[in-house]
Protein backbone atom coordinates (compact mmCIF):
# COMPACT_ATOMS: atom_id res chain seq x y z
CA UNK A 1 0.00 0.00 0.00
CA UNK A 2 2.75 2.27 0.78
CA UNK A 3 4.20 1.94 -2.80
CA UNK A 4 1.13 3.29 -4.47
CA UNK A 5 1.56 6.29 -2.46
CA UNK A 6 5.02 6.94 -2.84
CA UNK A 7 4.78 6.42 -6.73
CA UNK A 8 1.20 8.64 -6.67
CA UNK A 9 3.80 11.34 -4.45
CA UNK A 10 6.47 10.95 -7.23
CA UNK A 11 4.05 11.42 -10.21
CA UNK A 12 2.80 14.65 -8.45
CA UNK A 13 6.01 15.99 -7.89
CA UNK A 14 7.20 15.10 -11.29
CA UNK A 15 4.14 16.89 -12.77
CA UNK A 16 4.55 19.72 -10.24
CA UNK A 17 8.13 20.22 -11.90
CA UNK A 18 7.20 20.25 -15.43
CA UNK A 19 4.94 22.52 -15.33
CA UNK A 20 7.18 24.58 -13.05
CA UNK A 21 9.58 24.14 -16.16
CA UNK A 22 7.16 24.70 -18.55
CA UNK A 23 6.32 28.22 -16.87
CA UNK A 24 10.06 29.18 -16.97
CA UNK A 25 10.50 28.69 -20.60
CA UNK A 26 7.25 30.36 -21.69
CA UNK A 27 8.57 33.68 -19.20
CA UNK A 28 11.71 33.18 -21.41
CA UNK A 29 10.24 32.90 -24.66
CA UNK A 30 8.21 36.01 -24.21
CA UNK A 31 11.26 37.60 -22.54
CA UNK A 32 13.11 37.07 -26.42
CA UNK A 33 10.20 38.47 -28.28
CA UNK A 34 9.86 41.44 -26.56
CA UNK A 35 13.63 41.92 -27.38
CA UNK A 36 12.95 40.73 -30.75
CA UNK A 37 9.95 43.54 -31.03
CA UNK A 38 12.71 45.94 -29.55
CA UNK A 39 15.36 45.23 -31.45
CA UNK A 40 12.92 46.26 -34.59
CA UNK A 41 11.65 48.79 -33.31
CA UNK A 42 15.12 50.52 -32.71
CA UNK A 43 15.68 53.32 -34.68
CA UNK A 44 12.63 53.73 -36.28
CA UNK A 45 9.80 56.26 -36.02
CA UNK A 46 7.47 56.56 -33.04
CA UNK A 47 4.45 57.73 -35.24
CA UNK A 48 5.11 56.16 -38.08
CA UNK A 49 7.23 53.59 -38.15
CA UNK A 50 9.93 54.69 -40.78
CA UNK A 51 13.71 54.47 -40.57
CA UNK A 52 14.85 57.45 -38.54
CA UNK A 53 17.86 59.37 -40.48
CA UNK A 54 20.39 61.03 -37.99
CA UNK A 55 21.08 64.63 -38.44
CA UNK A 56 22.63 67.64 -36.55
CA UNK A 57 20.86 70.76 -35.66
CA UNK A 58 23.38 73.56 -34.30
CA UNK A 59 25.66 70.79 -33.01
CA UNK A 60 23.20 68.73 -31.70
CA UNK A 61 23.08 64.99 -33.17
CA UNK A 62 18.97 64.41 -33.68
CA UNK A 63 16.68 61.99 -35.77
CA UNK A 64 14.46 62.94 -38.75
CA UNK A 65 11.78 60.95 -39.96
CA UNK A 66 11.96 61.30 -43.69
CA UNK A 67 8.18 60.53 -44.18
CA UNK A 68 6.28 62.00 -41.36
CA UNK A 69 9.03 64.69 -40.88
CA UNK A 70 9.14 64.28 -37.02
CA UNK A 71 11.79 65.29 -35.12
CA UNK A 72 13.24 63.10 -32.40
CA UNK A 73 14.81 64.23 -29.53
CA UNK A 74 16.94 62.37 -27.02
CA UNK A 75 17.03 62.85 -23.35
CA UNK A 76 19.34 65.70 -23.14
CA UNK A 77 19.32 67.11 -26.95
CA UNK A 78 16.54 69.69 -25.77
CA UNK A 79 18.71 71.27 -22.90
CA UNK A 80 21.56 71.07 -25.21
CA UNK A 81 19.56 73.04 -27.97
CA UNK A 82 18.53 75.43 -25.49
CA UNK A 83 22.80 76.23 -24.30
CA UNK A 84 23.15 76.93 -27.93
CA UNK A 85 21.11 79.70 -28.34
CA UNK A 86 20.39 81.52 -25.17
CA UNK A 87 18.36 84.30 -26.47
CA UNK A 88 15.20 82.24 -27.32
CA UNK A 89 12.40 80.36 -25.41
CA UNK A 90 14.57 77.44 -24.61
CA UNK A 91 16.16 79.20 -22.07
CA UNK A 92 13.15 81.54 -20.63
CA UNK A 93 12.04 77.21 -20.14
CA UNK A 94 14.67 75.81 -18.35
CA UNK A 95 15.85 78.79 -16.52
CA UNK A 96 11.81 78.95 -14.74
CA UNK A 97 12.49 75.10 -14.51
CA UNK A 98 15.93 75.24 -12.63
CA UNK A 99 14.67 78.14 -10.44
CA UNK A 100 12.05 76.33 -8.77
CA UNK A 101 14.74 73.31 -7.66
Amino acid sequence: MTDIWDERKKALENEYIQRQEREQLEKLKAAARDEQAREAARNRCPKCGQLLQPMTFRGVPLDKCPDCGGVWLGPRDLQALAEKDHRTWFDKWFRSENQGE
